[in-house]
């Protein structure tokens, strides 16, 4: 027997049972479909962790105040202060660039539309330093924050909570926290970063925010930007060195300040979203041998029906082999289509969730491949023991069967 009428042979028995062939493909359909959103969600995030460190820079360590244990209640005791940054600048060795924040909660009204936002008081060195893309005007100026200037440069989505367009927002004067402050700077898209979204975030000049608006001097953190060609490592011992001595720090104490490499965050966090692609693909795949095993039963009901035809096949000189192949090939084009169709929901569902959940997805050309042999390798495994019983069927014991 042909090997091309073998295909036309086992098309034509699924046309025959189309619905219990669609039916049987479901299985299929709904593992490889869900291997693949799962995979693209997974390699989503992890390409938004990726994006994360390399806007992060190689070279940036945070100074952040030490959390203290009482009586094993957590005290959180602010330490740094606006009067740290200028020991930092002076007598540190290793760093380039000093570059606070002052955080806080804050209300921005624009007419008659406000809404509650988080504030970042810093300096002009935060939008050199990490690198957000402005998509209108400019950030403030070293001499806008020393004059203490009410400017502001908001995030991407702020224009859309105050029921306007960024275009119209630059130049316009909105408040923040009843006071009056020229938007002169609008950022690009940015989406998820250590700390926090930028797009959610309105930066004001770090004395702006000191003396006029949240009236604090203790900074939250402390982003330190280290020389090129300088080990982390050492500027840690030099900054541990310089703080000690600013917040008199006797030997033998403990420091009240940490410092941090918040890359370490992103490795850590970038390892469990590997582990948790991995387990939803896992369980995905528990679906694929399901939809196996649901064809193996099929296959088995379908050599049980055409016992009788597979004797005449066999009486009129097909091999047991040809057997063996009908059945295989059968199996296999089952999962072939349903591997197919379960391609094309996976990508559709990956691009529903990028379009309508503001998930980030990307469709790896890897996964969609292994998704698909593995749909085949299904059909091969559970397809072989349907088919294997066909041929080893008597003809004349199959010519007699009702």
């Amino acid at each position: 027997m042909l090997f091309g009428e073998i295909i036309r042979i086992a098309f034509q028995s699924i046309a025959a049972n189309l619905f219990r062939g669609i039916l049987t493909m479901l299985g299929i359909i709904i593992g490889v479909a869900a291997v693949i959103t799962m995979l693209a969600a997974g390699a989503g995030a992890q390409k938004r962790i990726d994006d994360q460190i390399s806007a992060l820079g190689a070279n940036i360590l945070t100074l952040t105040a030490s959390q203290f244990f009482s009586r094993g209640v957590s005290r959180d005791q602010q330490t740094l202060l606006i009067d740290d940054l200028e020991p930092l600048k002076e007598r540190t060795r290793y760093i380039d660039a000093v570059v606070p924040e002052i955080r806080n909660r804050g209300q921005i009204k624009l007419g008659n539309t406000n809404a509650n936002t988080r504030l970042i008081g810093t300096t002009y060195q935060y939008h050199e330093m990490f690198s957000f893309p402005l998509a209108f005007g400019r950030f403030f100026t070293q001499a806008e924050d020393q004059q203490k200037r009410r400017v502001v440069v908001i995030g991407a989505s702020i224009p859309q909570r105050l029921e306007t367009t960024a275009q119209e927002l630059i130049g316009k004067l909105i408040q923040i926290n009843s006071q009056t402050f020229e938007v002169i700077g609008i950022l690009a898209e940015v989406g998820d970063a250590i700390g926090g979204s930028p797009d959610t975030s309105v930066y004001i000049p770090l004395f702006t925010a000191e003396q006029r608006v949240l009236g604090t001097r203790e900074v939250d953190n402390i982003s330190l930007q280290i020389s090129d060609d300088v080990s982390l490592e050492r500027a840690m011992v030099d900054i541990e060195r310089v703080m000690r001595t600013e917040h008199k720090i006797q030997p033998g104490k403990a420091n009240d300040f940490a410092i941090v490499d918040r890359r370490q965050f992103l490795a850590t966090q970038q390892e469990a979203q590997q582990t948790f692609t991995l387990l939803l693909a896992s369980i995905a795949g528990v679906s694929l041998v399901v939809g196996g095993i649901g064809i193996m039963n099929i296959m088995l009901v379908s050599v049980t029906e055409r016992t009788r035809e597979i004797g005449i096949r066999m009486a009129l000189g097909a091999t047991r082999l040809n057997i063996l192949l009908q059945f295989l090939v059968e199996s296999v084009t089952l999962c072939l289509i349903g591997g197919l169709l379960g391609i094309a929901t996976g990508i559709g569902l990956a691009v529903a969730l990028s379009h309508y959940a503001g998930w980030q997805t990307f469709i790896a050309p890897e996964s969609v491949i292994m998704a698909f042999a593995f749909s085949i390798g299904v059909g091969l495994f559970f397809g072989s023991w349907p088919a294997h019983r066909a041929s080893r069927l008597d003809p004349i014991e199959a010519l007699r069967y009702e």
